[in-house]
């Protein structure tokens, strides 16, 4: 059994949440996800309304370390000088990759990484890496062993299971005995993937599991949480969790960390994606090249629930660089907003687009 590290990352992550606070409140976070959460994305979402920790994109600890391979992931962990230190995720099957990878972190200024044991992609699995690691426990346990060895806190996510949900009661126990700082649980399975509900109905046990095994460990729930207010809620039901993960509830929301939810103009979601492209144009000439059609994805986000919207995203999804999709806004929103004027310039996430949907056809009954 490994003995726990000072984790001053994380202490300082939970002492902050808890200021000002009587109750026990948790931290949130920003789940990594492939091709999104990268320096970029990261900078919009804190001026949207920012979590308390942010991961970078996974990357392959295999390439940090390959003399050859290593540039082409620097983008994946750019951090730019005004932003707020992410936590590093990294992925692989190779312990001394592991190891050499998380001294390349440090030197970098990292002050957290987290080991992804949970990634469903196909090829990744290929890789006896991500979810697979689920069922080869062995290996996934020299892997923390070799994490640890390192100078920065370690934590990993994961899912319940590769197959069943259920298998949860024999692999996370393997884990918790390593006194890792954080255990993020997706609750579903790889099989799963996200097309059954989360399983909360596993929080509590997972969470007495920790508590008799690593009770220093804190336990971040993620799965089908899309804003604060319903991780709250959630926390509430099961006050030993520390943490919630959002994910891909940020593309249906880009305030979904607000504290205190209000509503939104639509101007105010055109400033974010002004600024998103204005990002993007400064990491492409600063760090590295960034493909614009990886862009297009985020166009949902910003422009949704107003009259012609989706018109107005046809016409970006057709563009091929940032100065066409700046000209197109500069053209069209003269007219958008003229034809949104009567609810003030409303912006509308998904949940408030699809009640005004409701309503009207209430109202047509």
């Amino acid at each position: 059994m490994s003995e726990l590290k000072q984790n001053f990352f994380w202490d300082e992550v939970v002492e902050k949440v808890q200021n000002n606070h009587k109750s026990k409140q948790p931290f949130f976070s920003m789940a990594p996800m492939e091709a999104v959460t990268d320096t970029v994305f990261r900078r919009v979402v804190a001026k949207a309304a920012a979590p308390d920790v942010y991961y970078t994109e996974f990357t392959n600890a295999s390439s940090m370390v390959h003399p050859k391979a290593k540039f082409s992931v620097q983008g994946r962990l750019a951090v730019a000088e005004d932003e707020q230190q992410p936590v590093a995720q990294i992925w692989g099957s190779r312990p001394k990759e592991i190891a050499g990878s998380i001294e390349i972190l440090a030197d970098m200024g990292y002050q957290a990484v987290d080991i992804n044991m949970g990634c469903p992609d196909g090829t990744v699995i290929k890789n006896s890496s991500g979810s697979d690691l689920i069922r080869h426990p062995d290996l996934a346990e020299k892997i923390i062993v070799a994490a640890q060895s390192g100078s920065l806190p370690v934590s990993v996510k994961t899912r319940l299971g590769f197959y069943k949900p259920e298998e949860f009661r024999e692999w996370l126990p393997i884990i918790l005995r390593h006194q890792v700082a954080v255990l993020t649980v997706h609750l579903r399975s790889r099989k799963e993937m996200s097309k059954a509900p989360a399983h909360y109905e596993h929080i509590d046990e997972i969470l007495a599991m920790r508590d008799e095994i690593a009770p220093n460990t804190l336990i971040q729930i993620n799965g089908d949480i899309k804003t604060r207010a319903q991780g709250i809620a959630l926390v509430q039901e099961h006050p030993g969790i520390d943490g919630i993960m959002i994910g891909r509830g940020i593309f249906e929301n880009p305030y979904a960390f607000e504290k205190q939810p209000r509503q939104h103009t639509l101007e105010e979601s055109i400033a974010l994606l002004n600024l998103q492209l204005d990002l993007f144009d400064e990491v492409s000439e600063t760090v590295t090249t960034k493909h614009f059609e990886a862009l297009k994805r985020y166009f949902k986000i910003y422009l949704r629930g107003f009259a012609h919207a989706s018109a107005l995203r046809q016409m970006l999804m057709d563009t091929h660089t940032t100065t066409e999709v700046r000209e197109i806004l500069t053209r069209e929103l003269a007219k958008v907003y003229a034809a949104v004027a009567d609810d003030k310039h409303i912006y509308r996430d998904n949940a408030a687009a699809s009640a005004d949907m409701a309503l009207s056809v209430n109202k047509q009954k």
